[in-house]
């Protein structure tokens, strides 16, 4: 096996061990509440503000957006210093260890892999792989959600909006991938899309029948 590889599964791995940290789930077991029985049985940011509240919501965001930078933290560290290893690659194992976050995220071992919808774990990668990106996605998320009250519509269409422009920059050379690595980011940004509709399969449902929840800043009685 070639040192690239294993690089590779290392990289995969750690971003999964990072990613398995639900902090969610953590919070709602600490106020006594198991989210996957309440709500909309996610354990992620929008379901942890309908049952816990906007402190707890708050605290699930931030923590599982650092879960993925991390996992990227760590991998600069590990290989950043390595010459065996180039910056562009050192960029891709960097990539994968999000991705892996974000797997880790959506399917914990401990959990029999029922975990998260990954969006907030997403967006971690996003800020540290490709952040030139950010300011539309939040643009388009925020539109979304504040025209239709529906963060599982913003979350996924912000997927698409990151999709494309990975392809646009990537083919015009504004990201940080030499040209021989961009299928690396390709084929993540695509994952991270997939991922995200695959993860939202149930709100896509409710959406298509009328029947999705709107997002509300106040604390479920």
């Amino acid at each position: 096996m070639s040192p690239f590889v294993i690089a590779v599964l290392v990289s995969l791995g750690i971003g999964y061990f990072c990613g398995n940290f639900l902090s969610g789930f953590l919070l709602g077991k600490r106020a006594h509440v198991d989210l996957r029985k309440e709500g909309s049985g996610n354990i992620g940011t929008t379901n942890a503000l309908r049952i816990l509240g906007p402190r707890a919501a708050l605290i699930t965001l931030i923590l599982d957006v650092l879960k993925s930078m991390i996992a990227v933290a760590v991998i600069h560290l590990i290989y950043g210093g390595n010459p065996l290893y180039a910056k562009d690659l050192v960029h891709v194992l960097a990539l994968l260890a999000a991705f892996g976050a974000v797997m880790g995220h959506d399917y914990p071992i401990y959990m029999r892999f029922q975990g998260g919808k990954g969006a907030a774990t997403s967006l971690g990668l996003i800020l540290a792989c490709f952040p030139q990106t950010f300011p539309l996605i939040a643009i388009v998320f925020f539109a979304a959600v504040i025209k239709t009250r529906f963060v599982s519509l913003g979350s996924m269409l912000a997927a698409f909006i990151f999709f494309v422009q990975v392809l646009v920059l990537g083919s015009t050379g504004h990201l940080m991938f030499y040209q021989n690595q961009l299928s690396w980011a390709y084929l993540v940004s695509g994952l991270v899309l997939l991922f995200i509709l695959i993860r939202h399969r149930s709100n896509i449902k409710r959406l298509l029948a009328g029947e999705e929840n709107p997002i509300s800043l106040h604390k479920k009685e």
